[in-house]
């Protein structure tokens, strides 16, 4: 047998450790970064581009800037996780549309507003850096109040980016200033969906449906309460509730951007239609909530290779409700 002499094979281990340390800095993950002005926040990490808008349409993060490094995909709609008013059921003479196209027969009015995606025109933004994060913390006190009830709830959203995802985890917390029966709100989960004739779009994946929906099915506008309407039953909860699109890339089919929310039992009702555009709103909540109580939801919104890894994705965090941010670390909140 032959023997390496004890200098050579001290450089081959001092060489395997020098290769080893290489990899080591080679694997670990970037840090993230941060830009802010008075108008927006760019978030930029290994595996995604957003930006959140400080002021115009706000809340969630801002349409067409949720970049996946991985494939070049963007979002295809107006913004993600975008937040509308507080409401309650029955028809009122309250502005609110009753164009069938719109928003169906499907009786609602505002308890308190204003939308705030489209009319709040400038959100608080605070950016929180942790120890393997940055969260952005969005704020607002609703203004107005429908007859009979009193502005000022509270709104708080919570986006939190991390190192090498391709997905954000956030949620949203509301402290109602008025007693309500079955008080909801509403937003884009994910977000809604612009094409011409299916060009940017191949399927739509709903989990509470048995069968993918392809782009063709939004050749026309209808009414959210002719197709595809989800209303939560309590007796018959989804084992998930995660809606989601694939992207075009190239005119091939693309990665899922996908909005998950992980107690499916918050959603009430939930709509997939066409207006000029997928529209694709959700209503949260729908109980009774005493003044000065607080609710709200937790949810995943990301860019997926397919359906199984969405489902593996969402069933690792099912039953979360909330974030909590504490002394450099956030954690998800599962009551």
């Amino acid at each position: 047998m032959n023997h390496l002499p004890m200098k050579k094979i001290a450089i081959f281990a001092l060489s395997a450790a020098i290769l080893s340390a290489c990899r080591s800095v080679v694997a670990a993950p970037q840090p993230i970064r941060v830009t802010e002005t008075d108008a927006a926040i760019s978030i930029q990490t290994e595996a995604l581009s957003a930006t959140v808008a400080r002021k115009g349409y706000v809340s969630g993060i801002k349409g067409g800037s949720f970049l996946d490094k991985k494939t070049g995909a963007k979002d295809l709609g107006f913004g993600l996780q975008v937040q509308d008013w507080l409401m309650a059921p029955g028809w009122r003479e309250d502005g609110y549309e009753r164009t069938p196209k719109i928003h169906g027969n499907l009786p609602k009015h505002i308890v308190e507003g204003p939308q705030l995606c489209t009319q709040a025109k400038v959100l608080p933004a605070q950016v929180i850096r942790g120890g393997n994060f940055v969260a952005v913390k969005l704020s607002y006190t609703y203004t107005q109040a429908g007859a009979g009830y009193t502005p000022g709830s509270t709104w708080e959203q919570t986006l939190v980016f991390q190192p090498g995802l391709r997905y954000v985890i956030c949620s949203e917390r509301i402290t109602s200033k008025n007693s309500v029966n079955d008080l909801f709100y509403r937003l884009d989960m994910p977000g809604h969906i612009r094409h011409k004739n299916g060009d940017s779009f191949t399927y739509i994946y709903l989990s509470y449906l048995d069968k993918l929906i392809p782009s063709s099915a939004f050749d026309h506008d209808f009414g959210p309460d002719e197709r595809f309407l989800y209303q939560r039953h309590d007796d018959a909860i989804p084992q998930r509730m995660i809606r989601a699109y694939q992207v075009k890339l190239n005119g091939r089919p693309g990665p899922w951007l996908a909005g998950m929310t992980l107690d499916p039992a918050e959603v009430c009702e939930a709509w997939c239609h066409q207006r000029g555009y997928v529209c694709m709103i959700q209503e949260m909540h729908r109980r009774h909530v005493n003044a000065g109580q607080p609710f709200g939801a937790a949810y995943i919104v990301g860019w997926f290779d397919d359906i199984p890894q969405m489902q593996k994705t969402y069933d690792q965090f099912k039953g979360a409700r909330g974030i909590e941010i504490n002394r450099g670390k956030f954690e998800l909140i599962r009551k």
